[in-house]
């Protein structure tokens, strides 16, 4: 992990934690209600990352609640669903590890805590959680990027995620690649809160390096693996072309000893949710 930026780890979790979340997650898409005009639609791009969710508080404001994300191209103009709305969803977050109590158990559970010890982590809180569908007919790719650039901590290295194969992931459907040991060079880009009046409610700061696609190399996994990912090393997933879904449950981690979360981040703690400590 610390050589590298990532660490997989095979077997994990079991099948049938595997199976939990997967089955919690269909009751809580049956229950879902989102009126039109807060329905948004998710991306990584950065044009449209600020054409959707940067000029919707439905998406600032989400870091405590369990909110809903939608595929690009779902909503007509008015926001109504052009599919069924189960078949539109991108992704749930970010806080299904608070208000949940499946994923809070699996956030919490015993071998994960273990693991962040293992890792060193004296004090670590977890920051955000999202259910990622990573659905076949919408072929949605994940652009390369470092997490650290929508996460920000100083110093920097003091962000951990915690990304949980729910099914096989394979190069078919949209599994994780790396570029080894690029978690060592820092950041280029941040996504930051924009000022009050601003057309968007976020902006980015800085550019995006570009990278060579011979630079990255494929981590297919099993479900039930776990593969831990450094704040700042470079990875993205291509679309699922593929006739099978990959599901995935994902957290952050933050150490929180010496260490201060920006308060320029998207993503801020409330009174009513500040980060609850991983070690329970």
């Amino acid at each position: 992990f610390r050589e590298d930026g990532f660490l997989v780890l095979e077997h994990f979790f079991t099948p049938e934690e595997c199976d939990s979340m997967r089955n919690q997650i269909h009751g809580i898409l049956a229950k879902m209600e989102v009126p039109p005009h807060l329905r948004t639609e998710f991306s990584t791009k950065e044009e449209e990352q600020l054409q959707a969710q940067g000029s919707s508080d439905y998406f600032l404001t989400s870091g405590d609640k369990i909110r809903f994300f939608f595929e690009k191209g779902v909503l007509d103009a008015r926001g109504n669903f052009l599919i069924p709305k189960e078949k539109s969803i991108s992704k749930i977050g970010h806080a299904l590890h608070a208000h949940d109590p499946v994923f809070k158990q699996i956030t919490h559970s015993s071998k994960v805590q273990e693991l962040g010890r293992r890792l060193g982590l004296e004090r670590p809180v977890v920051v955000q959680s999202m259910y990622i569908f990573k659905v076949r007919q919408f072929r949605s790719p994940l652009t390369p990027h470092q997490d650290a650039t929508f996460l920000h901590t100083e110093p920097l290295g003091r962000v951990v995620g915690f990304w949980i194969a729910l099914e096989d992931a394979t190069q078919e459907n949209g599994c994780l690649w790396f570029i080894p040991s690029s978690h060592t060079s820092g950041i280029t880009r941040r996504m930051v809160r924009a000022a009050p009046g601003a057309s968007t409610c976020v902006e980015f700061v800085g550019s995006e390096l570009t990278y060579n696609d011979s630079q990255f190399i494929p981590v297919p996994i099993s479900k039930g693996g776990l593969i831990l990912i450094h704040g700042e090393v470079v990875h993205k997933s291509e679309p699922n072309s593929s006739e099978f879904s990959r599901h995935v449950f994902t957290f952050h981690v933050m150490e929180a000893k010496d260490t201060s979360w920006s308060k320029e981040n998207w993503l801020q703690p409330t009174p009513e949710l500040p980060f609850p400590p991983l070690y329970t």
